[in-house]
């Protein structure tokens, strides 16, 4: 194996290692196929690297086609995701555990109650200035 060859090899296994490590680990729905995207980027990249060894195009002719299913998969998979996120408002993947088999057990977190609002907050009452006027002398006012 040369060096070449193998800098190509190291490469497409770290992205395609931490695209899986991503797609393991997060739960927002583009996240996650984020990390799909990035486990194919490292995939293409090998046959890329395994063309050039063997000198012949094939390597690049896969990527090629890797690249063009991706596209459509990208495509797929974001109106897949709005279509998801305009249904539920969220893109948590424990939201959609309901989808399951019904024979699998649903995995999603219990959220605590909420807590009731305090209430709004009594202001002082303050006591008029001054003296209030009899009733009679305000009678006579009104009259005049």
């Amino acid at each position: 194996m040369t060096p070449i060859l193998h800098n190509y090899l190291v490469v497409g296994a770290v992205l395609f290692v931490l695209g899986l490590i991503g797609f393991l680990t997060r739960r927002n729905l583009i996240i996650l196929f984020l990390c799909v995207e990035m486990m194919l980027q490292g995939v293409a990249l090998n046959l890329v690297g395994f063309g050039a060894y063997h000198r012949n195009f094939s390597g690049q002719v896969f990527t090629i086609l890797i690249l063009t299913v991706a596209a459509c998969e990208a495509a797929l998979a974001l109106a897949l995701v709005l279509a998801l996120y305009r249904r539920q408002r969220t893109l948590d993947v424990s939201v959609w555990q309901a989808l399951k088999e019904p024979e699998v057990e649903a995995d999603i977190e219990e959220t605590p109650p909420e807590e009731p609002a305090p209430p709004p907050p009594e202001f002082p009452k303050l006591t008029p200035a001054g003296l209030e006027p009899k009733a009679k002398q305000v009678e006579d006012a009104v009259h005049v």
